[in-house]
């Protein structure tokens, strides 16, 4: 932020979140967008507009790209677009170096319950012999799983292997193409696309008499658009690089 408030740019702003992204940053005091862009579109525009806040929902082939702009350029970054290996993640603390000024966040999921079911999940894992995943988005999403469940996934394995728990049981021997999921770090992940949902995630727990099933839903986009707009205000002051909004909401 500088005395002109935030200067907000946009990489994919023709896209479903771009849009909504593009409503709220033009009505959200304190904040001007300064840049809205989209495939064909160069991202100097982002420098020569004076851009200190960048935006990112556009595709996982492309966004390494504009963070490394992003970074070189000085100019402070929030990622929404999925496709983050723990590779990539690593890549983008080595181009932050070791005394960081510029802060990049990446955050699988922007809706606040979404935030808290994947912290209900981790909190429930350690108390249940099996675990899985399943998540639900709309059919032109281009990655599977999503994001959010393969974070979701990851924490629930860690909060299962800090328990002392072992593999979670699962006797399939013979599987039709995948039927049981992909596996992340050990736990199922189960990916359903089709149009008219939007993004949904349901965790799914289970031992002997008793099952446990934490879902959030998120029915229209506008959902993601308060922790975007907490991302925008607060990686100016992360320098470094953050993932999900969870030190945001102090959960």
């Amino acid at each position: 932020m500088n005395e002109t408030g935030y200067r907000v740019g946009l990489l994919g702003a023709h896209g479903r979140m771009g849009v909504e992204v593009c409503r709220m940053v033009e009505a959200e005091p304190g904040m001007s967008l300064v840049a809205a862009l989209d495939r064909d579109d160069p991202v100097d525009a982002l420098t020569d507009a004076g851009v200190g806040v960048l935006v990112d929902f556009t595709h996982p082939d492309a966004v390494m790209d504009h963070i490394s702009f992003a970074i070189a350029h000085e100019i402070h970054c929030v990622v929404g677009t999925s496709g983050f290996t723990a590779d990539r993640l690593e890549t983008v603390r080595g181009w932050l170096g070791d005394d960081p000024r510029i802060g990049v966040m990446v955050v699988p999921n922007f809706a606040i319950g979404a935030v808290l079911a994947m912290r209900l999940g981790s909190m429930a894992a350690r108390f249940f012999e099996s675990a899985e995943i399943v998540e639900l988005h709309h059919a032109g999403k281009v990655d599977a799983p999503s994001g959010t469940a393969i974070n979701a996934a990851r924490s629930m394995a860690q909060a299962r292997a800090d328990a002392g728990l072992g593999p979670v049981p699962d006797v399939t021997t013979r599987d039709t193409g995948g039927a049981r999921g992909a596996t992340v770090d050990g736990i199922h992940v189960h990916a359903v696309r089709m149009p008219g949902l939007v993004a949904h995630l349901e965790l799914l727990f289970g031992s002997e008499g008793e099952t446990l099933t934490i879902r959030h839903d998120s029915l229209t986009r506008s959902s993601f658009m308060p922790g975007v707009r907490a991302a925008i205000r607060a990686v100016g002051q992360r320098p470094g690089l953050t993932v999900g909004l969870e030190s945001l909401l102090d959960v």
